[in-house]
């Protein structure tokens, strides 16, 4: 478990803006653009596993290389306020209630800026009706929503997802985050990520069309719609394109469509060498792209996306892993990266969040 260290973080920042300078150096010669996060309560989730000690349960960690050893969580001022004025007091409360603290083993938090909470409690045996009245009573002492979960069991007590505000140059958007569907960690820099990306646009892409593969809940999708003609985004986790549809509806956005396919079946789509039924709404024929938006896992683009991805005029890239980013854009030859960004999503750890604009020279 990391230490948060508010007086050092500064220059734990600039290291990082080294490592980054240090790694594109070849490819990109400016100082890549640094957005820095709260140094404390920038969590918007925490997972803790239970141990049970001295008749109580305890909060832990388990640090690598210990032979899972737990590490007793006293504190975690990384986590939103919400949370971390939440898990104690609701710990406590848990061990004096048998039908709630037995083989409770996980508990998982997600919160939004403006303090609703979600709570999933994850357990080693069956739930009863029993134990959903004693969760309710819970549930309503410390105003938040419960989910249960065990062996192929999920108890949903009011809620499954929580609904977050982000604050994109002065507008804001409405997203419903569902349990076990991932979204942005750390708020503050999200709302630094989306508008460095909208920064990015010329005001002509108002005619043009967008491509986003891996768009999860729509977190980038509906800002960056605002300057499209059309988008056309694509996710393959069932429960993100639901969300994504429901936060385009939310919000009233209507040149969006959403398609549940992989980013190797978008390219078969695209490329006429596949028909989907997933796209039978869809006529891919109306759509002119210009630019393409990634936000790919750690592994980055795999080769059929990127040589699909490098037919684009413009390419706009979110990372979670410098290296594969780099390793992506020394095989995309025919583009020059225009800009690069830090965003530190992970404060005090060796974590780099970065983006990066590619233009076909």
């Amino acid at each position: 478990m990391h230490v948060i260290q508010p007086h050092l973080y500064d220059a734990q920042l600039a290291v990082k803006k080294e490592q980054l300078k240090k790694m594109f150096g070849s490819l990109y010669e400016h100082d890549p653009e640094t957005f820095a996060s709260p140094v404390s309560h920038y969590r918007m989730r925490a997972e803790f596993r239970l141990w049970y000690q001295e008749q109580q349960m305890h909060y832990v960690m388990f640090e690598k290389g210990t032979n899972n050893k737990p590490v007793f969580i006293t504190e975690f001022p990384q986590a939103h306020r919400s949370i971390a004025d939440l898990m104690f007091p609701l710990l406590e409360a848990i061990n004096k209630i048998p039908l709630i603290a037995v083989r409770l083993f996980q508990i998982n938090f997600l919160a939004t800026q403006a303090g609703e909470v979600l709570v999933s409690l994850i357990y080693h045996k069956n739930l009863s009706d029993d134990w959903e009245a004693a969760a309710k009573l819970l549930q309503a002492q410390f105003n938040i929503h419960i989910i249960g979960r065990a062996h192929k069991q999920k108890r949903v007590l009011s809620e499954e997802y929580v609904t977050e505000s982000l604050n994109f140059f002065n507008k804001v958007y409405h997203y419903k985050q569902y349990e076990n569907c991932f979204s942005q960690p750390n708020a503050k820099i999200c709302e630094k990520m989306v508008e460095w990306i909208l920064a990015q646009l010329k005001p002509q892409e108002s005619a043009n069309d967008l491509l986003e593969l891996y768009c999860g809940n729509g977190n980038f999708t509906l800002p960056l719609a605002s300057m499209f003609n059309k988008v056309l985004a694509t996710e393959v986790s069932k429960l993100s394109i639901k969300a994504a549809k429901e936060n385009a509806a939310l919000n009233a956005i209507a040149n969006i469509q959403f398609c549940r396919l992989s980013s190797h079946e978008i390219t078969q789509a695209l490329s006429g060498e596949r028909e989907f039924r997933r796209l039978a709404e869809i006529n891919l024929a109306d759509y002119s792209f210009s630019t393409i938006f990634v936000d790919p896992p750690r592994a980055g683009l795999d080769p059929e996306t990127l040589k699909f991805v490098e037919k684009f005029e413009c390419i706009l890239y979110i990372s979670c892993n410098p290296q594969t980013l780099k390793d992506n854009i020394l095989q995309l030859k025919q583009h020059a990266v225009t800009n690069l960004a830090l965003f530190d999503q992970f404060p005090y750890t060796e974590h780099i969040e970065c983006g990066a604009i590619l233009e076909k020279r």
